[in-house]
């Protein structure tokens, strides 16, 4: 669960400049892996079992810990609220976030987001929408300066963890937008302001992927539910319980596993006191071990539950979980030609007096399972919100807010700061007040690759992801997408080319040819320039890395 984008705030600073020149000395690039050894069961998944969509990250043995352990191979990261690493810590090193204390900037956005408030309470209240947190990559491992951090130094460097990631070119190819170095429980604070800027973008919650059953992914649980009740006792935390990583076949094991999280007042109940428990790959344990469960729960812990499997196959398995279940969901497809079966499933769910929670993505790629889909720049997030809205889903996940080694993030990253956390800004006040918001600023939002669909990484990347099965076939394209208060005329350029387009109030997407160089736009209107946007990462055609992410930038930013 997962990353990417540029906008005009990272324009003109020597210090991210600085921070991308040392990114591509160790071979940045974006797309996904996973923040532990991921390759004890990992073994062929370039073949036909690396294809399977739900796969949320690649399976590993649960040792206590989805990180390795420090002092195993000398490089593995600290455990939560563990002190910082030997790196330099001074403040002239630090890369400072733009959006620091986690709150949005004032004209960020083409509209006026209603205040929190206004969107947790009547129908909008009604409308939940969550994000899917994955504990492997908070904003910082490590407490270090960015510019040497351990995502730097392993994650994103293809020598990193001692060369074990260099077959497909590194572990990820985008990270968290980089934060400070912080004095005290750092960890808690960068949870904190994880929190900060999911309800700044109108998020209602957390689901919490439960990776493991102790261990560093735990204790990051247990610091999430802290913080965000701490931020805001309205902020909600959903378990998600994670059937490819916990290692149990315990009914009560898990029952008491859920029980230690769900007890704290973050966790996520209905108004009935209910909690709500939605695991991830729900059907790999049968009806009656998850009845036992629900009743340990009950019986052991006094606990009442409302079971929302997501499954990776709501066809196959919904009958028969109907008797148990509360409502449904499914984690989805991750390409914008996927999603005929979203109004369908809807459908069924309601129709079996359920609740549905849709599945909302904007990418997915791979490059240790070398696998990819398409997403069509920002095809494939309008598509999901869009079906998630005019099919009359009830809650909403974002698939996911940080799992790099899917390369899926909505959170902000150095690859696309808030471009798709603020775009799904927009749909979710759709979402939840059911009236499309007005555009107030003229806003545009670009988004394309930094290389080209076919090109063959010269480097010693010998895995190269491949489209997976049932994707839109790869494209080329630089989209600029503009949110316009009045007509007008958008001005682009993609490398050399130069070129230009009328565009409608509202909303418009225009499709442009990758070229090499970078891509950037204007509005004209009336002959004067307005808002403008450069996505400063170029295109090329030779790369020495493979990197299919999708980068972005948003106009709104600085």
């Amino acid at each position: 669960m997962s990353s990417h984008r540029r906008r005009r705030g990272f324009r003109g600073r020597p210090l991210l400049t600085l921070l991308a020149a040392a990114f591509l000395l160790v071979g940045v690039c974006a797309a996904t892996g996973i923040a532990w050894d991921p390759f004890a069961r990992a073994s062929g998944r370039e073949g036909a079992a690396a294809s399977a969509i739900g796969t949320p990250w690649t399976a590993g043995s649960d040792t206590g810990s989805a990180t390795p352990t420090p002092g195993a191979t000398g490089q593995g990261p600290p455990a939560p609220g563990g002190s910082p690493g030997g790196e330099d810590q001074s403040p002239g090193n630090a890369a400072g976030a733009e959006d620091a204390d986690g709150q949005r900037p004032a004209g960020a956005l083409p509209f006026d987001l209603p205040a929190p408030a206004a969107l947790r309470t009547g129908g909008a209240g009604r409308k939940l929408v969550f994000a899917h947190y994955f504990t492997p990559y908070p904003l910082s491992l490590d407490n270090a300066s960015a510019d040497a951090d351990y995502y730097t130094r392993n994650y994103l460097n293809p020598g990193g963890e001692n060369g074990k990631h260099e077959r497909y070119g590194g572990l990820l190819r985008d990270r968290p937008l980089p934060v400070r170095p912080k004095d005290g429980n750092w960890e808690r604070a960068n949870l904190e302001q994880e929190v900060r800027t999911a309800r700044a973008a109108g998020l209602d919650g957390f689901t919490l992927d439960m990776l493991s059953l102790s261990g560093p992914n735990r204790d990051r649980a247990r610091l999430l539910m802290e913080a965000a009740h701490a931020v805001d006792p309205a902020f909600k935390i959903m378990l998600m319980p994670d059937m490819t990583s916990l290692n149990t076949d315990e009914p009560g094991v898990l029952a008491d596993a859920v029980a230690a999280l769900g007890k704290a007042p973050a966790a996520h109940r209905l108004g009935d006191g209910r909690l709500v428990v939605s695991p991830f790959k729900t059907e790999a344990k049968d009806v009656a071990w998850w009845t036992k469960v629900l009743d340990l729960l009950k019986s052991r812990h006094g606990i009442r539950t409302a079971f929302v499997p997501t499954f990776l196959d709501f066809d196959a398995n919904s009958a028969r979980f109907a008797p148990i279940s509360h409502g449904f969901s499914e984690w989805g497809s991750r390409s914008y030609v996927g999603q005929d079966s979203a109004t369908r499933d809807v459908q069924r769910a309601h129709g079996m007096g359920k609740i549905w929670m849709q599945p909302v993505s904007v990418q997915d790629a791979r490059p240790n399972q070398g696998i990819y889909d398409e997403a069509g720049n920002t095809a494939t997030l309008r598509s999901t919100w869009t079906h998630a809205i005019d099919d009359g889903a009830d809650w909403v996940q974002l698939t996911t807010w940080n799992d790099y080694s899917e390369g899926s993030q909505f959170a902000p990253s150095l690859h696309n700061g808030y471009a798709y956390l603020d775009l799904s800004s927009y749909y979710l006040t759709k979402f939840k007040t059911g009236s499309w918001p007005e555009i107030v600023r003229d806003t545009l939002y670009v988004s394309a690759r930094t290389q080209f669909a076919a090109a063959d990484p010269t480097g010693s990347q010998s895995l190269v992801m491949s489209l997976r099965k049932g994707s839109a076939a790869p494209r080329d394209t630089v989209e600029v997408l503009s949110f316009l208060t009045a007509p007008a005329t958008v001005r682009t350029a993609v490398g050399t080319a130069r070129d230009e387009h009328e565009a409608p109030a509202g909303i418009h997407s225009a499709l442009l040819p990758l070229r090499p160089g970078t891509s950037s736009a204007v509005v004209v209107r009336d002959g004067k320039p307005g808002a403008e946007v450069k996505l400063p990462y170029a295109a090329d055609h030779t790369v020495k890395i493979q990197d299919l992410q999708y980068y972005a930038v948003t106009s709104g930013r600085d």
